[in-house]
């Protein structure tokens, strides 16, 4: 706390002589040096708050003697005032130094001038002439020109201005100077929050001029992207998506504040982690393709650090999901051609993997499922000769559309036990689809082997079911499963596939169903495969939810295991 206390009066100081330096020369370059110092002071004073607030008025003066001369000078400056939350730090800190309790004339006037320097912020904030030539001077206007009720006519003159240069193309006698734009730009900074001036924050945003360079302040995009993650401003999304096509920090630092979000929230609830994602503005925004192209390539790195962890899995289907549904709204039909949003696949893959399963028949399913196993099978084995890249690029856009995995082990247990005999056919399509989605990047022999694995798990999940008109055990099933043995379990290529086979199986088999619950207890022996089964089973009423699936006693059981497994935690 000491080492504290020296940092704060250190750093006391040094903005004691920032905010000299502008009352002595109160210039452009001074002013804009002020702007982007701005959240930096705010949160020194957020800082220096936290300790006044647990000190008496008598120990802060002594422990910060220059703090009653900073905070004076900061009660001066409009563009602190203006800022985010600073005038609500700087009125805390004046209030800690309020005595409570005077002893003497000193402490009473002590009092009397912060009292006033409280009331000085309180009129500041009515637009006095005085305190507001700063920001009328940059905004183009004269001190005598300006008075408060005019605020709002000054603001939609600017906006206007802007509108017709944007208009005006190449006609310069209309056209606001691109150095008057960048001003603006910069004296808006402070500004970003305060709701007259959004207006003006949108007008500059989607203003494009015909400069070959950026001419809005790199810092004016940082702070209104700030200011709008953290929810402070509200802006129309073509707003935000100008925003970001001009500003890529911008975008990163967005992507960035939702995995935070994402990660930071509840484990596995995918309606959260949907609503996290909408609220975002990115899947709308991404209907540009420039703009998906960035949020889809962080995704791929998340992949690629997490090593595939589950959680990203999960996100990147949810975001995709999202994607989708925001550029259906936004046209019925493409403005963008498909490979603009993925360059790295063929068009009539992308197509496919599009198609939504609930607008096809329930009937052709098993079709749709071939075609796009032998596509992705053609894409992959065709061209992966010496090269894994195109591999990972097929796998990376097909877990974009996870759903269609979920839908063939579905398909893959329930007619492999419910009619064996017509399933022979369609049976190494769908094993293949599996085997891929677990493990892309297996040799031709390795997946060969992982389908072999999985066809005699359903070979003993099917004669079970077939085999007995008793109920059927947990660690029965266990065993067919292949996870009681002792031998390293579920180490082969296809450990958790072989889980998500024998979930599918207690969700839509009747012989499952009454060892479902004991089979669970039984499987979920870590915190690892507990997290993995709980989300299995939330993802499958997530899609089950978006397929409008007649599945009540499945969907019924699910909920209840996925209950059971919550409760545990």
């Amino acid at each position: 706390m000491a080492q504290n206390f020296t940092n704060l009066t250190s750093d006391c100081q040094y903005w004691l002589q920032k905010l000299s330096a502008l009352d002595q020369a109160s210039t452009l370059e001074t002013q804009k040096d002020t702007c982007l110092h701005l959240p930096q002071f705010q949160e020194f004073l957020r800082q220096m708050y936290e300790a006044l607030k647990e000190m008496d008025s008598n120990t802060a003066m002594e422990r910060f003697p220059t703090i009653g001369q900073l905070l004076a000078k900061t009660c001066s400056n409009p563009f602190v005032l203006a800022y985010d939350e600073s005038q609500k730090f700087l009125i805390q800190c004046l209030c800690c130094l309020i005595n409570k309790e005077p002893q003497n004339s000193g402490d009473s006037k002590l009092n009397s001038w912060i009292r006033g320097l409280l009331s000085h912020i309180l009129s500041a904030f009515r637009f006095n002439i005085k305190e507001f030539d700063l920001f009328t001077q940059g905004l183009g206007y004269e001190p005598v020109d300006y008075c408060p009720a005019l605020l709002k006519n000054m603001v939609l003159s600017l906006v206007s201005k802007l509108r017709e240069s944007h208009l005006n193309g190449f006609n310069t006698r209309r056209r606001m100077a691109p150095e008057r734009v960048a001003s603006l730009s910069q004296v808006c900074i402070p500004l970003v929050t305060l709701p007259d001036f959004e207006p003006l924050v949108e007008a500059l945003l989607i203003y494009h001029g015909h400069e070959p360079q950026e001419v809005l302040c790199p810092a004016f995009f940082k702070a209104v992207n700030e200011a709008f993650l953290l929810k402070k401003i509200s802006l129309p999304t073509s707003a935000v998506v100008s925003l970001w096509l001009r500003h890529l920090p911008s975008l990163e630092k967005a992507v960035l504040h939702l995995f935070t979000k994402l990660i930071s929230s509840e484990r596995n609830c995918l309606r959260r982690i949907e609503c996290f994602i909408k609220d975002s503005l990115l899947p709308q925004a991404a209907c540009h393709p420039a703009i998906f192209r960035v949020v889809d390539e962080m995704f791929r790195f998340a992949l690629m650090e997490t090593d595939g962890a589950l959680e990203v899995l999960a996100a990147v289907q949810v975001f995709t999901r999202c994607f989708v549904e925001a550029l259906e709204k936004e046209n019925k039909q493409l403005k963008f051609a498909l490979k603009t949003y993925f360059p790295h696949i063929s068009p009539s893959l992308t197509a496919v993997l599009l198609q939504h399963p609930r607008d096809t028949p329930q009937g052709c399913h098993h079709q749709l499922l071939q075609h796009v196993s032998l596509m992705l099978r053609k894409a992959v084995e065709d061209q992966a000769c010496g090269s894994c890249r195109d591999p990972f690029e097929s796998w990376f856009l097909f877990i974009h559309f996870g759903g269609w995995a979920d839908l063939a082990a579905e398909h893959l247990l329930r007619s492999a036990v419910e009619a064996p005999a017509a399933a022979e056919a369609p049976v190494a399509a769908l094993l293949w689809l599996l085997a891929f989605y677990y493990r892309p990047l297996d040799s031709h022999q390795q997946r060969a082997q992982t389908m072999v694995e999985m066809e005699a798990v359903l070979s003993r999940l099917r004669f079970l079911t077939l085999s007995r008109s008793s109920p059927i055990s947990a660690e029965e099933l266990r065993a067919a499963a292949g996870e009681d043995s002792h031998e390293d379990p579920m180490q082969p290529v296809c450990g958790r596939l072989i889980r998500h086979l024998l979930l599918n199986f207690l969700l839509w088999v009747p012989a499952g169903h009454a060892a479902a619950h004991d089979t669970i207890t039984l499987m979920a022996c870590t915190d690892e495969i507990s997290h993995e089964i709980t989300g299995f089973l939330d993802q499958t009423l997530y899609r089950w939810d978006h397929l409008c699936t007649e599945a009540p006693r499945p969907a019924k059981l699910a909920r209840e295991l996925l209950q059971e497994l919550r409760a545990r935690v």
